[in-house]
């Protein structure tokens, strides 16, 4: 434990505390004596132990509203994190039905190169048929004249 010397309302006044928060405890009683010197200054002479009172007061509504506001500001957070993982959940759904979609277009695409080589297959062989026909019909007509 270390000693420390505090200087409160013109008076010395030795405290303990854990090694190595020395300074944090002078920085506590100054920051004390300042808000005690305000308020006496403020309030005037209404004695020492109702100075110590209403500073201590104050200090504690100081604590109370830092308290809240903290709450508070865990509140937002927990909501923001909430939204946040909504907005994740949406995010990853919107992937796989984008993935889900380019699947279907790809196998739409391919049932359509598929049906489109099928039909050239007939379109050519419907050509093929139709210029032996006329090959043919021509062949019979050179025919019947060269008879004739």
């Amino acid at each position: 434990m270390a000693n420390v010397n505090i200087k409160f309302n013109g008076k010395e006044y030795l405290l303990s505390c854990e090694d190595g928060q020395e300074e944090h405890l002078e920085e506590l009683a100054n920051n004390l004596n300042i808000k005690f010197e305000e308020l006496r200054s403020t309030l005037g002479n209404i004695g020492e132990n109702r100075l110590l009172l209403i500073t201590s007061i104050k200090v504690m509504d100081e604590y109370y509203d830092t308290k809240k506001k903290v709450f508070e500001k865990k509140n937002e957070i927990e909501k923001i994190t909430n939204k946040f993982k909504e907005l994740k959940t949406l995010v990853y759904d919107y992937k796989k039905n984008q993935e889900d979609q380019i699947k279907k277009l790809k196998n739409d695409y391919t049932e359509l190169e598929d049906l489109i080589s099928k039909n050239k297959k007939n379109y050519e062989q419907v050509l093929d048929d139709a210029a032996n026909q006329i090959e043919e019909f021509l062949n019979n007509i050179d025919n019947q004249n060269s008879v004739q």
